[in-house]
């Protein structure tokens, strides 16, 4: 997990970073971008990649750990759990409700919120 994908953690976002990494995870988990057995990096590889605090990657797998995405083993590292979670296009429709309640919140129009997610997938750069 060290090349792809890629965990991020945006600071100007009001969601506190161990979320955000959790939501990450748990997404690619969900999705099969992270297979079952997968090795994790650890809370300290992690927390110092993305200039975080070790507590928040900590809480993070500790709440991933909770909900059955991540099985940690003392010498065997932190990993992908077995899991029955959504699939692709379940988590791509959330995602897209969701962004799609938000634009609706803002006045966004329907054209200028399909411009907006073009143009992000086509110039912006993940965020660390």
């Amino acid at each position: 997990m060290t090349t792809e994908p890629l965990i991020t953690v945006d600071s100007d976002q009001p969601v506190p970073p161990y979320v955000q990494i959790r939501d990450q995870i748990a997404d690619l988990v969900s999705t099969g971008s992270l297979t079952a057995g997968t090795r994790l990096p650890p809370v300290r590889q992690l927390a110092a990649d993305l200039g975080l605090a070790t507590g928040t990657v900590a809480r993070a797998y500790q709440e991933l750990e909770a909900t059955g995405h991540l099985e940690t083993r003392r010498g065997g590292g932190t990993r992908v759990a077995p899991h029955h979670g959504k699939r692709r296009a379940d988590v791509l429709r959330q995602h897209a409700e969701d962004f799609a309640t938000t634009m609706r919140r803002l006045g966004v129009t329907h054209d200028e919120a399909l411009a907006a997610v073009s143009t992000a997938f086509t110039t912006a750069l993940p965020r660390r």
